[in-house]
C-alpha cells in the first residue's frame, strides 16, 4: 500500500544520509596490509547487519510471530499444517522484505560511493598490468598496493599507476551497486506480481479487504487505550477512594504501609487461573483485598 511505499522511501531516505554522515566523520582507510580489508569490509557488513536487525525489531509482525506462542503447531490438525505453514513462511518473508530496505540501502549506496571498496580490495589489485613497481617482491608490491587509498603515502613514480588502479576499484564497485539495485528491483516487482496473481482476491476487493484491515486495526487500538484506562481506574479507585479527573470529591482513602509494600516493588505478568492474569501489583491486590481502612472526608469548599 501507499503507506509502506511511504515508509519505506523514508528508511532509504534517512539511510543514505546516515551512510553520509557516517563515512564523513568516521571512515579513515588504515592504509596498511592487512588491515584494509578487515576495515573495509566492517564498514560495509557491520551497519547493514545492524540496520537488518533493528528492521527485524522495528516491526510489529516480528513480534506477533514470535510472541506468547509455545508452539505455532499446536493443537492444530494435519490438513491445517500445511496452510499454517504457509502462512508463516509468508509473513516471515513479507517482514524480511521490509528489514532489508536499510541495509540493502546502506550496500548500494557504499557501493556507488566507492570507497570502503577501494580500501578493502586495493591490495589484491593486478598492478604489474599498470607497470608498476615491476622488480619488488610480493609482499613488498602488497605493502605499495595498500597504500594507494592514501594519496599521501603513495610514491610520486606511483601516481599514474595508482590513479589507474583507483579508477578501475570505483568502476568495479559501482557497477556492482548498480547491479545490487536492478536485482533488488527485478526481485521486488515480480514478487508483487506473483502475489498479485496467486491472490484469490479481486483488485478492488483487494484494496477493501486493505482498507478493512487498517479501519479495524484504528478502531482496535483506540478501544484497547480506552478499555484499559476504564480498567485500570476500577483498581485506582479502590486503592485511593476516588477517580482521577472527577469533580465534587467527597472523601479519599487513606493507604496503610501494609498495602503501600504490597503494590510496590517488582512484578511479572502473573497467571491467576486458564483464562486470566493479573497485570500489575496494584490489579492483584485489588482483586485480592478488601478495600476498608481509613477514609479522610474533603471539604467542599
Amino acid at each position: 500500500g501507499k503507506e509502506v511505499v511511504i515508509a519505506n522511501a523514508i528508511i532509504a531516505i534517512l539511510t543514505i544520509g546516515g551512510q553520509q554522515l557516517f563515512s564523513f566523520f568516521t571512515f579513515s582507510c588504515p592504509c596498511h596490509v592487512g588491515q584494509n580489508l578487515i576495515y573495509g569490509l566492517a564498514f560495509l557488513g557491520v551497519p547493514a547487519l545492524i540496520l537488518l536487525i533493528v528492521g527485524y525489531a522495528l516491526n510489529n509482525q516480528t513480534w506477533r510471530l514470535v510472541t506468547g506462542k509455545k508452539s505455532h503447531f499446536e493443537k492444530v490438525t494435519s490438513s491445517n499444517r500445511l496452510l499454517k505453514c504457509k502462512l508463516v513462511c509468508f509473513v516471515l518473508c513479507s517482514i524480511t522484505g521490509r528489514a532489508l530496505v536499510a541495509p540493502v540501502t546502506w550496500l548500494a549506496v557504499t557501493l556507488i560511493n566507492g570507497s570502503y571498496y577501494i580500501c578493502a580490495v586495493s591490495e589484491y589489485v593486478p598492478v604489474y598490468y599498470y607497470g608498476a613497481a615491476p622488480n619488488v617482491t610480493a609482499s613488498e608490491r602488497s605493502r605499495i598496493l595498500a597504500t594507494f587509498p592514501c594519496s599521501q603515502l603513495v610514491p610520486p613514480e606511483l601516481t599514474r599507476a595508482r590513479d589507474e588502479v583507483i579508477l578501475l576499484l570505483r568502476y568495479q564497485s559501482q557497477v556492482a551497486g548498480w547491479l545490487l539495485i536492478a536485482v533488488v528491483v527485478i526481485t521486488v516487482f515480480l514478487s508483487y506480481c506473483l502475489a498479485s496473481c496467486f491472490s484469490p482476491l479481486s483488485f478492488l476487493h483487494f484494496r477493501y479487504w486493505s482498507s478493512y484491515v487498517h479501519n479495524e486495526q484504528e478502531l482496535f487500538d483506540e478501544a484497547t487505550e480506552q478499555h484499559s484506562r476504564l480498567y485500570a481506574m476500577q483498581h485506582v479507585k479502590k486503592f485511593f477512594g476516588f477517580v482521577p479527573g472527577s469533580e465534587n470529591v467527597k472523601e479519599i482513602r487513606i493507604p496503610s504501609l501494609r498495602e503501600w509494600q504490597a503494590i510496590s516493588g517488582l512484578a511479572f505478568l502473573k497467571r491467576v487461573d486458564e483464562e486470566h492474569y493479573d497485570y500489575s501489583l496494584l490489579h492483584d491486590w485489588a482483586l485480592k483485598e478488601r478495600a476498608n481502612g481509613k477514609y479522610l472526608r474533603i471539604d467542599e469548599d
